[in-house]
């Protein structure tokens, strides 16, 4: 009997113990929810970090794209009103030798006509 006294008392030790184990466990587990809770809390903390930081390089490129189009658009203009100041200079050059050739041949014509008419006087 004296066996079986010994079991039991270690069957009632162990069952005294057994609420302080379980509020070590109940302990230790909201420690791991808290922890766990936390690490959810950090993650999404960085998701939204990294998503506010893709989201403003994203705007930086909208901003390079818009001022890079801009650009583009004020060099054409640029190219074209330069195209048609030179095609107006060059009209103009061309209508004034135009008129410049035309004088000067008049004006050798006549030189001819006196000649020829000083000859034949």
């Amino acid at each position: 009997m004296r066996g079986i006294g010994r079991t039991t008392r270690g069957a009632i030790e162990q069952l005294e113990k057994a609420p302080a184990h379980l509020r070590k466990v109940e302990i230790e587990a909201d420690q791991f929810r808290v922890n766990g809770y936390s690490e959810i809390e950090r993650e999404k903390l960085n998701l939204i970090n990294s998503t506010y930081k893709i989201f403003e390089q994203l705007e930086n490129y909208k901003s390079e794209t818009i001022y890079f189009e801009q650009q583009r658009a004020i060099n054409q203009v640029r190219q074209w009103v330069f195209q048609q100041a030179l095609q107006g200079t060059l009209g103009t050059l061309n209508s004034t030798l135009n008129n410049e050739l035309h004088l000067c041949t008049i004006s050798a014509n006549i030189g001819l006509f006196e000649v020829i008419k000083e000859i034949t006087d």
